[in-house]
């Protein structure tokens, strides 16, 4: 099974930023798309960004401008650079790996908090 190592989370204050970080035990050659989500309390889940194999990457409308996910294949890593936070952008965020046809795995989450 394929595990997820996400770090870079904390407390930081509207207009500042934080990178996230996820490592996946597998290489990310294999990986098809990696997506980071978000989950903040009383509120469904949503998709912040993804990245595939190729490098085409997408954003939530929320996030677009602010947000920038990447990929370091020497690293065997993905990034979620978060630029401008707002408040509003407090959540746990979880990294996902998709393979098509054989597994898509989440991290455990890291806690982003956004005081104002």
């Amino acid at each position: 099974q394929v595990q997820l190592v996400e770090s870079g989370g904390g407390l930081v204050q509207a207009g500042g930023s934080l990178r996230l970080s996820c490592a996946p035990s597998e290489t990310i050659f294999s990986i098809n798309v990696m997506v980071w989500h978000r989950q903040a309390p009383g509120k469904q889940r949503e998709l912040v960004a993804a990245i595939t194999s190729g490098g085409n990457s997408n954003y939530a409308a929320s996030v677009k401008g602010r947000f920038t996910i990447s990929r370091d294949n020497a690293k065997n890593t993905v990034y979620l650079q978060m630029n401008s936070l707002k408040p509003e952008d407090t959540a746990v965020y979880y990294c996902n790996a998709i393979k098509y046809g054989t597994y898509n795995h989440w991290g455990q989450g890291t806690q982003v908090t956004v005081s104002s």
